[in-house]
Order: structure tokens, then C-alpha cells, then sequence
């Protein structure tokens, strides 16, 4: 791999992790009441989105939307078969229950994903887009389902007014 492929790979995990971290902090600096702070922080976090984005599309990471869908499959798959259960082992280990629940919810919603992904996938390999329906997050615990927004949260128990429409 090229030292320029390493950078860009290095550079787009970064800009990804700002904007997370940066999205976190607005939400903070909202609920402490600097609102104008809070804007300070999407902004910044709306151009490391940029940023990302225009790396990942210079290491060639963004494909036709088949590859894309067969991605991130394997992605999600990797992560609830392989990559949680081991953190969730290891906080069981080491006793960390606030990461231990924030594992397992995680691990439970990127199987859901996989699935949904692995639905979207047999859809374009048919043709055709998925149908036309709402797709709901839960602000907890990461919970995503289609259709119509669940009373309560199947993964994590919240009341289903804590779901947000994705449009």
C-alpha cells in the first residue's frame, strides 16, 4: 500500500471521528445552553463530512451501489459476528457495565443492519429500489426500522417518541 493510501485512509478515520466527536459536543454545548457554540460545533462537524467524503472518493471507497450495498453487508456482519463479541467479553472481564450495555446494543442493531442491508441488496440485484416506507432510528441505542415507528424499542426499551424519522 502507498504511503499517499495510508494518509488517506489515516485522514478520512480522523475527519469521520471529528465529526462524530464534534456533533456530540454541539449537543452538549446545546444542552448547556450555548446555542451559538453548539452551531460553532456543526459546522465543523458538516465540513469534516466533507472532508471524509472526499477521501474516501480519492482512495476509491465509493463504488456503484451494488458493491456499496455487498460492503456494507460485510461490514455490519464483521461487526456483530466478530467484532462486538469480543468487546463484550472483554467488558464482562473487566466489569464495565455502562460499556458492556452500550456493546451489546450496539451488536444487536448491526445485525439488524446487516439484515436490512442484505434486504436492500436482493432488491437491487432484482432491479429494483427497496419500497417506499419510513425508516425510524432510536436516539438511545441505534435501534433503525422501516416502516412504521415501533411503540418501544425492541433493543434497548425506550418509549418509541425517542425514534427519529430519517428522511
Amino acid at each position: 500500500m502507498s504511503k499517499t493510501l495510508e494518509n488517506l485512509r489515516a485522514a478520512f478515520a480522523g475527519e469521520s471521528q471529528a465529526n462524530r466527536k464534534y456533533l456530540a459536543f454541539a449537543e452538549k454545548a446545546e444542552s448547556d445552553g450555548f446555542s451559538q457554540i453548539a452551531r460553532l460545533f456543526r459546522a465543523a462537524a458538516a465540513a469534516e463530512t466533507i472532508h471524509a467524503h472526499a477521501h474516501l472518493k480519492a482512495m476509491g471507497g465509493v463504488a456503484d451501489t451494488g458493491a456499496n450495498l455487498r460492503e456494507a453487508v460485510a461490514g455490519e456482519s464483521h461487526e456483530f459476528k466478530d467484532m462486538y463479541p469480543g468487546f463484550i467479553a472483554t467488558a464482562k472481564a473487566e466489569g464495565d457495565k455502562k460499556a458492556l450495555r452500550m456493546f451489546e446494543w450496539a451488536n444487536t442493531v448491526e445485525e439488524i443492519h446487516c439484515g436490512l442491508y442484505q434486504e436492500a441488496l436482493v432488491s437491487y440485484e432484482q432491479g429494483n429500489d427497496l419500497p417506499v416506507e419510513d425508516f425510524w432510528v432510536c436516539g438511545v441505542c441505534g435501534n433503525t426500522v422501516s416502516g412504521k415507528c415501533p411503540d418501544k424499542c425492541e433493543v434497548c426499551g425506550v418509549p418509541g417518541g425517542k425514534f427519529d424519522k430519517i428522511d
